[in-house]
């Protein structure tokens, strides 16, 4: 039987994102979500059929809490350094939800093992890319879909190096490679 109490199920998913943060694939187990999300032990087999269902609903609940309050774009984007501000906002508001990027980068692993996550987390994250793209080509923000796609990369993985080995470069470094990049693959003005 699986329960349906909306407010309990997103505390044990929550609580697996911590888990999976804190401990990696292996160490999400049902009772270290029941303890990280403070139920009865037990709870979370009463929510969740298996691990890989854990695991999916997890991902989803991660770009559910990535995704920012307010979509619309500030006045004033068109020029370079506008665009940078932006992006270095938007890698700011990323790497502070630390375990909900380290949980994604777990799942991404577990990904290569499990095809229905692959196939949920493939889905996800084309999703948001096309729908980046497009906000982005509809605002009228500099750049084309390749320049888009191009950040997208080259910001995932400063912000895995933040995240993971946050001593490689210092804040002002990064500050500077997120305005090297916008300048370098946006392009000239």
């Amino acid at each position: 039987m699986v329960r349906r109490n909306d407010q309990r199920r997103a505390a044990l998913v929550d609580g697996a994102i911590e888990v999976l943060a804190r401990e990696g694939a292996r160490g999400l187990t049902f009772r270290a979500v029941d303890a990280e999300a403070g139920v009865p032990a037990g709870t979370a087999s009463n929510y969740f059929a298996n691990r890989d269902e854990l695991f999916t609903q997890a991902g989803a609940r991660v770009y559910e809490r990535l995704q920012p309050e307010d979509d619309s774009l500030p006045p004033g984007l068109e020029d370079r350094e506008s665009y940078a501000q932006l992006m270095r906002e938007l890698v700011g508001r990323i790497a502070a939800f630390r375990t909900g990027y380290l949980a994604l980068l777990e799942l991404r692993l577990e990904a290569t093992r499990r095809p229905e996550l692959r196939r949920v987390l493939t889905e996800r994250v084309r999703d948001d890319v096309e729908g980046n793209v497009a906000y982005h080509l509809a605002s009228g923000l500099p750049g084309d879909a390749t320049a888009v796609k191009l950040l997208i990369l080259a910001l995932n993985w400063l912000i895995v190096e933040q995240l993971t080995l946050p001593d490689v470069f210092s804040e002002a470094e990064r500050e500077e490679l997120i305005t090297e990049a916008v300048k370098r693959i946006i392009g000239p003005e």
